[in-house]
């Protein structure tokens, strides 16, 4: 295997034809890696990730095989398709929080879409919207809006890139509410397999999306989570600037950041945790 991209959270092995995706236990916020790992975090990602891919069916995505991978990387590793990646942040929104709500906030929408007066932090939007980002390479993704997506993609494929980012939203958020678990938004990536739009990265994972215990959803004020924004916040109560390098995470923080990943892979899968390197 060839050592090909390292990404914040995820390595690239080129393997033949195919790709390896392994997924670390690095915690990125804010774009900075933080320097303490979280224990299983990369297996409970991808495992909850596979779940997911599973479980959307009809929609094209980029695994090969959860099992045809190097011994030392099983349970945190898949094969998949080399893509070629379109370049576009592909977010829908169903609540509003994080970088959505400042930026309602300051203008009354998002990503160009105009949206009720009077809304508060939390609360349901009248339908999921789409609001994409820019794909940096390095430093932060940018907002933006359709018409940018179709100015750089063309009308159908940005037509057809928001019409899976909804409905890979809206069903995974369906299925979660049967689960009491509210997914506030959620961010996807696709690429081209040949002519065909493919769903690639991850999908619906505790690290791509906002995970909200449902009975205690409450708007006015930030929700508790089963996702990284626990660590997210913990960072910044640090006083860190948000600005490389990131705080070391005490072993307290670590751990119960760990078990809000494990609490949303067993609220959603409907399976308990067993971890592959037990």
């Amino acid at each position: 295997m060839k050592h090909i991209h390292a990404g914040k959270v995820r390595d690239l092995y080129e393997d033949g034809d195919s790709l390896i995706l392994v997924a670390s236990d690095r915690v990125s916020v804010y774009d900075v890696v933080l320097p303490t790992p979280i224990p299983d975090k990369g297996a409970l990602l991808t495992q909850l990730s596979n779940w997911w891919f599973d479980h959307l069916s009809g929609i094209p995505n980029h695994v090969l095989s959860t099992t045809d991978v190097p011994a030392e990387f099983a349970g945190r590793a898949v094969r998949v398709k080399s893509l070629k990646m379109v370049q576009v942040e592909c977010i829908a929104r169903g609540y509003l929080s994080g970088s959505g709500l400042k930026e309602y906030q300051r203008t009354g929408s998002v990503s160009g879409i105009a949206l009720p007066p009077g809304l508060r932090e939390g609360d349901r939007l009248p339908e999921p919207i789409f609001t994409p980002t820019t794909k940096a390479s390095v430093g932060h993704d940018e907002p933006i809006t359709f018409d940018d997506v179709v100015a750089q993609e063309g009308r159908e494929v940005a037509e057809r890139l928001r019409d899976l980012t909804l409905e890979i939203y809206t069903r995974g958020a369906a299925h979660a509410a049967e689960r009491g678990v509210i997914i506030a938004d959620t961010k996807v990536e696709f690429g081209w397999d040949a002519d065909v739009l493919t769903l690639g990265d991850e999908v619906l994972t505790s690290d791509s999306s906002r995970y909200w215990p449902a009975a205690q959803w409450q708007p006015g004020h930030p929700q508790p989570s089963f996702d990284k924004q626990f660590v997210r916040d913990w960072s910044t109560s640090t006083g860190w600037n948000k600005e490389y390098p990131g705080p070391e995470i005490p072993d307290d923080i670590a751990t119960a950041t760990r078990q809000k990943y494990q609490e949303a892979y067993e609220l959603i899968t409907g399976k308990p945790w067993t971890s592959p390197q037990s």
